[in-house]
């Protein structure tokens, strides 16, 4: 081995890339390959998404239609039969309140409740809920239920 074959290891040397704007000799000096003027040869750019060159995006030309409303209040629905069916699996007997349909997975913490009247109600429960259909009010009272709304 001599000194005028050695070499770094395999891997351990990076290509730079192009040394840019290091003076006109370089070939890559004044502009550092960027061209002349626009938002590409300036520092800082980032391409925004959706931009089409300053033709009107696609997202802002199609028509908009419908209507959000943001005070809109979702409500996680529990059927009638659902309740039903913990009574006869006798995973209730007299009453159901909220936190035990969080409890048993019908629900979430955060979830408001409405109860829908889906399937027949056969025994006399004691249900809790943020709010109730017509059919489903009628059905728990006519079984010799009751109905608590929850505020």
């Amino acid at each position: 081995m001599s000194l005028n074959k050695l070499k770094p290891a395999l891997g351990s040397v990076q290509k730079k890339g192009k040394r840019l704007g290091r003076g006109q000799g370089s070939g890559k000096g004044g502009t550092s390959t960027r061209g002349h003027k626009g938002a590409k040869s300036r520092s800082g750019y980032s391409k925004k998404i959706g931009f089409e060159g300053g033709q009107m995006p696609l997202q802002r030309r199609i028509p908009k239609f419908g209507f959000k409303n943001i005070n809109r209040k979702e409500y996680r629905v529990i059927n009638i039969d659902t309740l039903e069916d913990l009574v006869k699996s006798k995973k209730i007997t007299k009453e159901i309140s909220v936190e035990k349909m969080i409890e048993l997975n019908l629900a979430n913490k955060n979830d408001l409740i409405k109860i829908l009247g889906r399937g027949k109600l056969e025994s006399s429960l004691q249900v809790s809920g943020h709010k109730f259909s017509v059919s489903a009010r009628k059905s728990i009272e006519s079984s010799g239920g009751k109905v608590i709304i929850v505020k």
